[in-house]
């Protein structure tokens, strides 16, 4: 049975009335687990005893680093059958972003991922992706700061290979009886999954989407991501437009930079040629160092001709990616346990 962490508001007052309880007390039990604006002590005596008997998810803390520059802080957390993920929490003026994980290692494999090495080990639960999030914001009111404002499912794992969780999870996130996240300031990322892309689109919630992309060509692309022989580009993209058509929202197109792969002058040329006429972002993404990969982030000069040429020829809005904890292995592709 479901832990009361994984369990959105209509399935928890399902849960109460199989039980045998007034479903009236899911609005305070829902509270209780996801916002901490109620305590057990606030619920009748039939009702705590009824919750003290349910399982909750508390991942276990077993360690904290944090940048030189103080701003990102990556914690490991295990959940009760010993596997562990890293969740990172980064600092910027006035706010705090998460980036939240969604599996245990990733089937993905994409080449210059710490966490795709790993493979797949198991998906995390609603509850388990949740309890970051929840995790989280006890950090940042510990330190008297603001709750979570955005989130980005950046994490370990491929969020939308795991959709069940990742749709209950936002449904969690999202209730104004929970931590009510606006879905605007929550952000999927994949490497191209495009039957999830499909599904995001027809959830009742819009949220944004970053599509890693990485190269223009199958080819190339599939020399990185090696899904991309399963969904090539031209499915790809047009799932993307879908998105746009279903959604009303552009797609963010995520590009790390890997000097001498796909950095040239002509590779440029051949995104900009892809995308022109789309409603899409390109977020460059000069690339983080791992273990196991030898490929290095181009030149700051390599970086902007390559974003000019992607602005100018695509006439597409282009930005560079703000790197964030890359010193303790907090940044895009380098969580790994």
């Amino acid at each position: 049975m479901n832990s009361l962490s994984d369990l959105t508001f209509s399935q928890l007052k399902d849960r109460l009335q199989q039980d045998g309880i007034n479903s009236a007390n899911a609005s305070a039990i829902f509270r209780l687990v996801n916002q901490g604006s109620v305590e057990l002590s606030d619920l009748g005596k039939n009702i705590q005893h009824w919750v003290t008997e349910q399982e909750l998810l508390q991942p276990e803390v077993l360690r904290e680093v944090v940048s030189a520059d103080g701003y990102t802080r990556k914690f490991v957390l295990r959940f009760r059958d010993g596997k562990e993920i890293e969740t990172v929490l980064m600092g910027y003026e006035g706010r705090h972003t998460a980036c939240i994980s969604s599996q245990v290692g990733c089937a993905m494999g994409c080449v210059f991922c710490a966490t795709g090495k790993m493979g797949l080990i198991r998906n995390l639960s609603a509850g388990e992706i949740t309890a970051q999030v929840h995790f989280l914001n006890g950090v940042l009111a510990n330190d008297q700061k603001a709750p979570i404002r955005n989130i980005v499912m950046m994490g370990m794992g491929e969020p939308l290979h795991n959709f069940t969780s990742l749709s209950a999870a936002l449904e969690i996130l999202t209730d104004p009886r929970g931590p009510g996240l606006s879905p605007a300031r929550i952000s999927i990322s994949t490497v191209g999954h495009v039957p999830g892309i499909r599904k995001l689109a027809k959830l009742p919630q819009n949220y944004s989407l970053s599509v890693s992309l990485h190269g223009a060509s199958d080819e190339e692309r599939g020399r990185l991501i090696p899904i991309n022989k399963r969904w090539p580009i031209s499915d790809l993209l047009e799932s993307c437009r879908d998105y746009t058509r279903e959604t009303g929202r552009k797609v963010f197109i995520a590009w790390t930079l890997i000097e001498g792969a796909n950095d040239s002058d002509v590779q440029a040329r051949c995104l900009a040629k892809l995308l022109r006429g789309m409603e899409v972002h390109v977020n460059l993404i000069p690339l983080n160092p791992t273990e196991d990969f030898e490929g290095r982030p181009p030149s700051e000069e390599r970086i902007l001709a390559f974003l000019q040429i992607v602005r100018d020829e695509g006439e597409i809005p282009v930005t560079i990616r703000q790197r964030r904890g890359i010193d303790v292995g907090a940044g895009c592709g380098q969580l790994v346990v």
